[in-house]
């Protein structure tokens, strides 16, 4: 019984019972998440933080401006998230991540 969550008509999101994920995680060849139902971070991926935003953006050679237009953001709202004065939501937080290929 899986849960399709669209938006404007598009599928986005699929829900699907616990059970099945794990076995997912399983097929995919990751540890399945603890039996408390929070997952453990994976200690062989190496995940970015904001710190990093601004070194990130550089070296894939982009400014501030051509990020935050690709994301949706004002290129000040960004430098602010680079400085660490705001943190961005999460589907601002999936943007940098896709426009910067993480």
């Amino acid at each position: 019984s899986v849960q399709i969550i669209a938006r404007d008509g598009e599928p986005e999101y699929a829900v699907l019972p616990w059970a099945d994920y794990q076995a997912l995680l399983q097929a995919a060849g990751h540890q399945p998440a603890v039996e408390s139902g929070r997952e453990q971070p994976d200690p062989e991926v190496v995940r970015p933080g904001l710190d990093q935003l601004r070194a990130l953006r550089e070296g894939k050679g982009l400014t501030a401006e051509a990020l935050a237009r690709s994301v949706g953001i004002s290129p000040h709202y960004l430098v602010m998230i680079e400085r660490g004065e705001r943190q961005p939501d999460a589907a601002i937080l999936r943007s940098l991540a896709w426009s910067l290929g993480l």
